[in-house]
């Protein structure tokens, strides 16, 4: 069955497709090496091939314009694998504003960050099933992340969202340090049925979610760790040692008193 959702949907259901049918067997070619590979950005001329990988790959239909934005769009890192002159596999991630995000994403990163900065979502990521399991996935999802922390694009995080079922894909991502962000219920819409979904983040360039009560004061007890206590009253001195010590365990306080 086809499913077809809203112009919004397409860009809020990517369908991270890392072997959801790992446990059942299937012959992969084995690459002699990864540096047969070819790495290559998406052009125009590519439409039709990606058009028919994603078919073969994702449970949802794109829109022919989605494909036409990701092969030109410059917000848009798109990244084939290549091999013997074949696309077999790539990666794809929209770079955006803060202020851009849908409102499920608005605690992703830290209001303190502005509503400019940007952070990339990964719309999709996927191999062809006869070259799995040869490391190409993790090739392209490096090559992303290297791009995002080596660029002056102030790139802050990498978000993305996968069905809570599809576990290989989960482990995948955990393995690239991809930490779970949220519970996202009834998230995705396919083949007429509602499925709860994650939200996974790999925060990057000292970005960082939201904090809480407990953040805040271990970020200033490190920071009066390392100041002068001379500059600090003795009596507030001692009483922030004290809530160093619980904050902070590990914090080594220096022993401060009227004599000194």
């Amino acid at each position: 069955m086809l499913l077809f959702c809203s112009v919004r949907d397409f860009f809020l259901l990517p369908y991270h497709y890392v072997d959801r049918y790992a446990d059942t067997p299937k012959p992969c070619s084995k690459l002699c090496n990864l540096s047969n590979l070819q790495l290559r950005f998406l052009c125009p001329a590519d439409i039709q091939e990606v058009q028919a990988l994603c078919s073969d790959w994702f449970p949802i239909v794109y829109p022919y314009y989605w494909y036409e934005e990701i092969t030109s769009n410059p917000r848009f890192y798109s990244l084939a694998a290549v091999y013997g002159g074949v696309i077999v596999g790539l990666v794809v991630a929209e770079i955006k504003s803060f202020s851009e995000l849908n409102k499920e994403d608005e605690d992703i990163l830290a209001p303190t960050f502005g509503r400019d900065t940007l952070v990339a979502y990964l719309l999709s990521l996927g191999v062809s099933q006869s070259h799995r399991r040869n490391g190409i996935a993790s090739v392209l999802l490096e090559n992303l992340v290297a791009h995002l922390t080596s660029s002056d694009n102030g790139c802050r995080a990498l978000f993305l969202h996968v069905l809570t079922t599809n576990s290989p894909a989960i482990h995948f991502y955990q393995r690239h340090q991809f930490k779970l962000h949220s519970f996202l219920p009834y998230y995705y819409f396919i083949n007429g049925k509602s499925k709860d979904g994650f939200t996974y983040v790999l925060y990057v360039n000292g970005g960082h979610p939201p904090w809480g009560l407990y953040d805040y004061a271990k970020h200033y007890c490190k920071v009066l760790a390392h100041s002068d206590p001379c500059a600090v009253p003795l009596w507030l001195w001692s009483k922030l040692q004290t809530m160093m010590r619980w904050a902070w365990p590990t914090t080594r306080v220096a022993m401060w008193s009227s004599s000194s």
